[in-house]
């Protein structure tokens, strides 16, 4: 059953800058019936859990419900045993379980996946229909997991409840209770760190984890990127939890830290910058003398290594502006890449963005870049009044540049390039120059033979 004081809760998360204890009549904003276009709280929670290739994701509700949101993102993962994430599971409740109840087809899917599939863990998540019908998926979950032996975790997050990032927070609170401090690990040292909010999209996490190799850092855990089930029941023996760009997991951290006294940071992946930021950062945090020494040496090669590699492109890229039309933490992150290429980031998306993000877009665009609350209308007026030569968004608009006759690059969760890191940020140079030099874009911006005079 959807808990409303849970709910309440994340919609005003004390650690979060925008908080109402912090800021009086601020907080998230409350869901609207009929407004869930853009992702609503099932998207979240299952974007969160579904780089778990080792557990099975059974979405107890209709079966479109399933087909709505299968493989929303191409979440990469090194995992070798069967991946479930290449399946779709669903109860496909019919009208007789609306009116009767669909406890018992939940309880034999559940009984069906672990015969044939003997994954780590399930996660049954409950859909609109089966929390207003009232099935108590927390009563078919905790039976399961006595018989079975294996965790069988409930994620309330209908649609109706709310956004993609409370779905992310009420899954984060899930996991919590429902898994981690459920194990020890087999050995610890002074350096473990869970990583929080990457989904290694196009493998964006493997871009920087040979760093923290190199440098002595380990990730003890995932929530969620190429993650895996047993390493999340130990993340409460880890030193540190980083946050990386997505603010959605905040209360899991906050709680973390009040439960087993581990701090948290929040950083970013994306863009010279930030990459090296987020690397001082995290060793800071542990607070060892060598392990700073040993990072600052690795930036140095690094960061040596990347300027040789990208002084043609900062040529190519001389006088460039770029309009962004992303999503959430994208909203700077990927801006920070472009500056760091030499690129002026004009304009910038952030209708799907939190207060936190907002505020460091603010802080990457100057006063002078212009935030876009409406990106879908504004993006065509701002182009022509900045003079932008590219526009970097989703495939849909694609056909905004063709008509402004600008090139582009399509940056949401369907790219099929790493954007993360060091060596990200130089696929992203790459994709630039490529984009300039597309000779789409140049034809596109030709008169036709009958208009020319």
């Amino acid at each position: 059953m959807v808990n409303r004081a849970k709910i309440k809760e994340l919609m005003n998360e004390s650690a979060c800058s925008h908080s109402k204890d912090k800021k009086p009549g601020a907080g998230c904003d409350m869901p609207k019936p009929g407004m869930a276009t853009g992702g609503c709280a099932f998207d979240g929670a299952q974007i969160s859990l579904f780089p778990y290739a080792d557990a099975v994701h059974l979405v107890h509700g209709p079966q479109t419900c399933l087909g709505a949101s299968w493989e929303t993102r191409e979440t990469l993962s090194s995992y070798k045993g069967r991946d479930h994430t290449v399946m779709g599971f669903t109860t496909g409740i019919t009208t007789n379980d609306v009116i009767f109840g669909g406890d018992k087809r939940l309880a034999d899917s559940i009984g069906y996946i672990v015969e044939h599939y003997n994954p780590e863990a399930i996660f049954v998540y409950s859909t609109c229909v089966t929390a207003m019908v009232g099935d108590d998926i927390d009563m078919t979950c905790k039976l399961g997991t006595q018989k079975y032996s294996i965790p069988v975790v409930p994620i309330h997050a209908p649609g109706f409840v709310g956004g993609k990032n409370l779905g992310s927070r009420i899954a984060g609170e899930e996991v919590l209770e429902h898994l981690i401090g459920t194990k020890e690990p087999e050995f610890t040292t002074p350096y473990d760190i869970n990583l929080i909010g990457d989904y290694n999209v196009t493998g964006d996490m493997w871009q920087y984890l040979p760093l923290f190799e190199k440098i002595g850092i380990r990730v003890l855990s995932s929530l969620s990127g190429d993650g895996r089930v047993g390493n999340i029941r130990t993340a409460h023996r880890a030193k540190l939890n980083v946050i990386v760009c997505a603010k959605s997991l905040i209360t899991l951290c906050r709680k973390m830290e009040e439960q087993y006294a581990i701090p948290w940071i929040s950083v970013s992946f994306y863009g010279k910058r930030d990459t090296s930021f987020a690397i001082r950062e995290i060793v800071k945090a542990l607070g060892d003398k060598t392990l700073i020494e040993k990072a600052e040496q690795i930036i140095a090669q690094e960061e040596k290594k990347l300027e040789d590699e990208l002084v043609p492109y900062r040529e190519l890229f001389k006088g460039k502006k770029a309009v962004l039309n992303t999503g959430g933490n994208k909203a700077w992150s990927i801006a920070s890449g472009l500056q760091d290429l030499g690129i002026e980031v004009v304009a910038t998306s952030i209708r799907k963005s939190t207060a936190d993000d907002i505020e460091k877009a603010r802080e990457y665009l100057g006063e002078s870049g212009i935030l876009m609350k409406a990106p879908a209308s504004e993006q065509s007026k701002v182009i022509d009044e900045r003079k932008a030569d590219i526009l970097l968004a989703g495939g849909r608009s694609l056909y905004t540049a063709i008509k402004k006759k600008i090139s582009f690059i399509d940056v949401n969760q369907e790219k099929k390039v790493s954007y993360g890191g060091y060596g990200g940020l130089l696929n992203l140079a790459e994709d630039l120059k490529y984009a300039f030099a597309n000779p789409v874009f140049k034809n596109v911006a030709k008169k036709a033979p009958w208009e020319i005079a």
